[in-house]
């Protein structure tokens, strides 16, 4: 009787087990409704943007959150404030509440690993989305852009300015900023650029006359490149850097004939410094310096039309979110991703990557944006009156 006893219990202790998907209770096999796939519509998913007071990541965020919800996913959207504390808060939220899967564009790419290293304990896919996240191994794909080109744009726009591939000879002033020093996609953008600048600082046709950052100069090499770089990428900080570098170097009439900006909101901080102090310089004239740029923000658009911003990088974030999107509809489903074509080193591992092309946009092509449905033509004529 013990015996008989004892092998019906281990029956249905196998029938039970085989019923809760082999007694795992794991995220990746069967889904709640019965389908095969990693997870099932109606589940949740997380997705964590580094702040809400940038306008580009409020269109990420709210383009990947519609695209889902459309999908019928749950989503949970929340905004750091640029705190990595409040977005270790948010994504361990997005665990509390079953999260199966959660994006992460990262205020600091080294201070969220725990937070992803939680969620991916718990089962969750990690999607780092534009930024990436380092020295963890809790992190399943990336997708961003080329980062280096983005910098290899904005310095070969002002290079062909410059005239230095026809052989101008300068030397030419130039004041250089880079990114925020928490953000680790800012090292990659100066490098593009960079690399094509650092001859003509070697040959003497490009100077940098202030001692901003200790000074750029021949020498200067990429992994300098925080000495340079504007905290949180704040318009505010990068127009007192660039009002300190004006009052020490530019202060009674000295040419300034170009400046590398890697986003439009440091490039503004540039313009309100130069409007400030140094009101001889004229947009649309040969007084006024190349200011590059990056991200298409609406102000740039305005800026471009009016000559005081030479060119911005455009990256599409439509597109993004489309590729973030075609990633975790894959993931869902239980199959490969498609679309891989690189991979970032974020210290701990390699990360497979899914990296798409940005576009240099100037005066000539600012329609592009319309094109694109990046922006209305109504916001497009508003902007650009």
């Amino acid at each position: 009787m013990r015996f008989t006893k004892k092998v019906i219990a281990l029956l249905v202790g196998a029938a039970m087990c085989a019923g809760l998907a082999a007694c795992g209770g794991s995220r990746g096999g069967q889904s709640s409704d019965g389908t095969s796939g990693a997870f099932a519509k109606g589940d949740t998913i997380g997705i964590s943007m580094p702040t809400k007071s940038e306008e580009r990541w409020n269109k990420d965020g709210n383009n990947l959150k519609a695209k889902l919800e459309k999908a019928g996913y749950k989503v949970i959207l929340s905004f750091a404030d640029d705190k990595p504390a409040q977005q270790n808060a948010d994504i361990e939220n997005m665990v509390n509440n079953n999260a199966k899967l959660v994006v992460v564009a990262s205020k600091d790419g080294t201070a969220v690993g725990p937070a992803v290293e939680k969620a991916h304990d718990a089962g969750a896919k990690v999607i780092a989305y534009d930024r990436l996240i380092m020295n963890t191994k809790a992190v399943d794909y990336y997708a961003t852009f080329q980062l280096e080109q983005v910098g290899v744009l904005e310095a070969t726009y002002l290079i062909e300015k410059l005239g230095l591939k026809d052989g101008a000879k300068g030397p030419f002033n130039i004041e250089l900023f880079t990114g925020s020093p928490d953000d680790n996609n800012a090292k990659y953008f100066f490098k593009g650029a960079w690399d094509l600048l650092q001859p003509y600082f070697e040959s003497g046709v490009l100077v940098s006359p202030s001692n901003h950052g200790q000074g750029v100069t021949k020498d200067f090499k990429v992994d300098d490149w925080q000495s340079i770089s504007v905290q949180s990428w704040k318009t505010e900080q990068a127009q007192k850097d660039m009002e300190s570098i004006l009052d020490s170097t530019y202060a009674h009439g000295e040419r300034l004939d170009a400046v590398l900006s890697p986003y439009d909101g440091i490039t503004q901080g540039v313009i309100n410094a130069i409007e400030s102090k140094r009101p001889d310089m004229k947009p649309g004239t040969d007084s006024w310096p190349y200011i590059t740029g990056q991200d298409a923000m609406e102000i740039s658009v305005a800026n471009i039309s009016k000559d005081k911003q030479g060119e911005t990088v455009f990256k599409d974030v439509n597109k993004l979110a489309d590729a973030v999107y075609d990633m975790i509809i894959e993931i869902a489903e239980g199959k490969d991703v498609s679309g891989i074509n690189g991979k970032f080193n974020n210290n701990n591992i390699d990360v497979p990557s899914k990296l798409l092309d940005p576009q240099s946009i100037t005066k000539d092509n600012l329609s592009d944006l319309v094109k694109a449905e990046y922006i209305t033509q109504e916001r497009f004529d508003e902007l650009t009156k």
